[in-house]
């Protein structure tokens, strides 16, 4: 059989049978080159999902690819000569690269989006279980900002971004500061939800642990909306980078790296807000803000704010520094918490009258802050760098409110320093490490909380008669080293393991009682792991990613002495134990998400109670929540629907937590591609009625086995714009549609008061609990904005 197959070849001439084994052999000997990299997005995140073109100068096909899981991706089998890489993703810029690949060289190029697209989605949720890393390894959600939409409560104080799913809520109106509630977290003074800005790599604390207001106390409003590229939202509990008060939920801000010369005007019959910002470089930008205006309440806010943001960005060799910059002012009136349902018959009888909106005209927030951080990104190698930060800030408050006891003032002055240094390296696909530590001092001083006299009608600008109750000079220093290991343990695995340690010290000075001054230092190990699992795309099963953690924030060290109480010392931090498992799949471009939790507390004594200066025995708590999200992109835009619950009790009676949200949902839509080139966004949110409190039977007031039971909050947000000249002009509505009080809780007002009452605090006997919050209005504003340049 060989014999006749060779007896059938047909002859070939010597020479060219050469010519081709050399020409052959060329090509096999050329053909050995590849590239290999990674994609990251503006904040060094893995992107998943991009696509990636490689072109070469020989007028070759190009060849083309995804990215993975990982962000990750390899082009083989390439001949030598100049490439060009691109990448190109929905919700960024494209990016490119030119590179040089040698005969039969393995190279590495990894590409970094520098910047939103210009047209990206509103509500693009980029990062889930399938992109998590040593920086970020716990299972996230992240919602880019677009320049072309307003986002929520636009021109006016609040978040500059809505975060499906976790509503924004605040306890007044006026510039004072709104805060994110997680469900099932009574957090409305930011105790157990971190919030940081991203400088770099650095994570900035923004949380104001011992604020005279509240403990924990974050304040967003300080940013202005224009500069923030995206928020990202996780667990909080299990990333070894997040430390105090990161239990139940922390989100980051992101900034943009570069802002194309806007001038922008938001206005309605009662507000008007002027936003300008430019880049002085490619690598650098400033973003101004000024506002005025009385809301949309009954109680004006004569609110005045004025804001200033800038970054920027030097290269220096292997050095990347980041620098970054606020300083705010803000003044008004606010409305404060007054009776959902009007006063009932013993309060009215009492002398306690219901202004529009108020129970006391005089309640006003003054704030002012000044930040600057500083990230130094150092390259060391290709897989290798060193992380080395700072910040330092001073913030001021002086917010009078009325509870129910008569006004009072929290006021403080602190300066806030920190610093973080922190090495990564990455070994191989199977281990990457990182450690550093971090460091922390905050140091509020005249930590204070003084009354005043009640309302008199008669004379409504009297503050009447002082007295004091708490004054304190707080010193809070954590000292944090952490170490963190992450990799794939097998091409369906990954895991993630860290060990965080706190050394804290506390010293508290009390100026008013000296004998409650008190100092501690606290030690707590904080181990934390994740382990995800990657099933194959054609698989059926979905991604799961189970994660562990220990938590802590530290508690409120003022013990107060109001009318002669005192209590004993206090513990000095609350630790938390929590549990999360998340479940994510994509069919036919629909991604659905699951998760489940439960969290375990320790007793909470750090809530201060602004009319005696006492802390709230919250007791031992536990948290179980579950939350549901089905997301579907298309090429114009997108929807998002999420639905939470959660229940949350204290572990000793058995009783619900007050004011933890039990029943969330949120569905959220934008489209870009609408008729007469219109682009719009809407968002409708949901927060189910919840507990509030005890003790609301009015025929026995001392009964606190009865609920008080809130009002449902229904909002409905609409933003809709038209841009012309292409893009360089833009005219936009936006309006609220809203139903509810925002910052529900129950006050005690005091019995045996009249309007005509002058002296000291009095001891009030059988106080009469009224649930309160504040009016949730509806508006509609108009915004016009150019942009300058090309």
């Amino acid at each position: 059989m060989f014999t006749n197959f060779v007896t059938r070849l047909e002859p070939v001439p010597y020479r060219s049978l050469v010519i081709t084994l050399l020409t052959w052999g060329s090509l096999a000997h050329a053909a050995v080159g590849s590239v290999a990299g990674e994609l990251t997005d503006p904040q060094g995140k893995p992107v998943a999902g991009a696509n990636l073109r490689l072109t070469s100068g020989r007028n070759s096909k190009p060849l083309e690819s995804v990215s993975d899981a990982a962000g990750r991706f390899v082009f083989s089998s390439l001949a030598e000569g100049t490439y060009q890489l691109s990448a190109t993703a929905a919700e960024f810029a494209d990016v490119k690269k030119t590179f040089l690949v040698g005969d039969g060289e393995a190279v590495t190029v990894n590409l970094q989006f520098a910047r939103l697209g210009p047209r990206s989605d509103t509500i693009t949720v980029t990062a889930d279980v399938t992109q998590v890393d040593v920086l970020a390894p716990d299972p996230t959600m992240k919602v880019f900002a677009s320049e072309d939409l307003l986002d929520a409560n636009p021109g006016r104080p609040g978040a500059p971004i809505s975060i499906p799913g976790y509503p924004i809520e605040t306890a007044s109106s006026g510039i004072k500061a709104p805060q994110y509630f997680a469900p099932g977290v009574a957090g409305d003074h930011g105790e157990p939800i971190a919030q940081f800005v991203q400088v770099g790599t650095y994570l900035v604390p923004n949380n104001l642990s011992a604020n005279a207001h509240g403990n924990g106390y974050a304040d967003p409003n300080i940013y202005i909306a224009s500069v923030i590229e995206s928020v990202e939202v996780d667990g909080g509990a299990f990333n070894v980078r997040e430390g105090n008060h990161a239990l139940n939920l922390a989100t980051t801000y992101a900034l943009r790296s570069h802002l194309d010369p806007f001038f922008s005007l938001t206005g309605d019959q009662r507000d008007i807000t002027g936003t300008a910002g430019f880049s002085p470089s490619d690598h650098s930008w400033i973003a101004l803000e000024a506002s005025y205006g009385n809301g949309f309440l009954d109680r004006l806010e004569h609110r005045k704010q004025f804001k200033v943001n800038g970054g920027q960005v030097f290269h220096a060799g292997n050095h990347t520094l980041t620098l970054f910059g606020i300083g705010y002012y803000g003044f008004s009136y606010v409305a404060g918490l007054s009776p959902i349902n009007g006063f009932n018959s013993v309060d009215a009888a009492d002398g306690w009258k219901q202004y529009p909106d108020t129970v006391d005209p005089r309640q006003k927030d003054q704030t002012h802050t000044a930040l600057l951080a500083m990230n130094d990104v150092w390259k060391l190698g290709e897989n290798q760098e060193l992380q080395l930060s700072g910040f330092f800030r001073t913030y001021n408050l002086s917010l009078f409110s009325d509870f129910g006891d008569g006004l009072i003032r929290q006021s403080e002055f602190r300066t806030v320093a920190g610093g973080s240094a922190a090495y990564k390296r990455k070994f191989s696909k199977k281990f990457t490490l990182f450690a550093g530590t971090d460091y922390e001092r905050e140091a509020p001083r005249r930590d204070d909380l003084d009354h005043y006299n009640f309302y008199n009608p008669a004379q409504p600008y009297s503050y009447g008669q002082f007295t004091k109750i708490d004054g304190n000079n707080v010193t809070i220093s954590p000292v944090s080293p952490y170490i963190a290991g992450e990799g794939e343990l097998s091409p369906y695995f990954h895991y993630y393991l860290g060990f965080r340690r706190e050394e804290i010290s506390i010293d508290n000075q009390d100026l008013v009682t000296p004998a409650n001054s008190s100092n501690a230092l606290v030690g707590l190990n904080l181990p934390k792991a994740t382990l995800t699992f990657f099933p194959k795309e054609s698989w059926w099963v979905p991604e799961v990613a189970v994660s562990f953690g220990k938590s802590y924030f530290t508690e409120d060290p003022r013990t107060g002495s109001a009318v002669g109480q005192q209590i004993g010392p206090v513990d000095p931090v609350e630790t938390a134990t929590s549990y999360q498992m998340v479940a994510s799949k994509r069919i036919h471009n629909t991604d659905l998400k699951l998760t489940f939790g439960h969290e375990t507390q320790s007793a909470e004594y750090g809530k201060i109670d602004p009319d005696t200066g006492l802390q709230f025995d919250l007791g031992p708590g536990r948290i179980r929540y579950m939350a549901a999200t089905l997301r579907q992109n298309f090429s114009f835009g997108s929807l998002q629907a999420t639905y939470e619950q959660a229940d949350a009790r204290d572990l000793d009676s058995g009783q619900v937590t007050p004011e933890a949200p039990r029943l969330i949902g949120d569905f959220s839509w934008t489209d870009q591609k609408l008729p007469f080139h219109l682009v719009a966004k809407g968002e409708f949110e949901y927060v189910g009625r919840k507990v509030v409190g005890n003790g609301c039977n009015e025929a026995n007031p001392g009964d606190l086995t009865s609920y008080c039971l809130g009002v449902p909050n229904k909002e409905f947000r609409l933003s809709i714009a038209r841009p012309f000249r292409n893009g360089k002009m833009k005219v936009g509505v936006n309006l609220m549609i809203a139903r509810g009080y925002t910052g529900q809780t129950v006050e005690n007002f005091a019995l045996d008061y009249k309007p005509s009452y002058v002296g000291p605090l009095p001891v009030p006997e059988n106080p009469i609990a009224e649930i309160v919050g504040v009016r949730i209005p509806s508006y509609a504003s108009v915004n016009f904005t150019y942009r300058f340049g090309r």
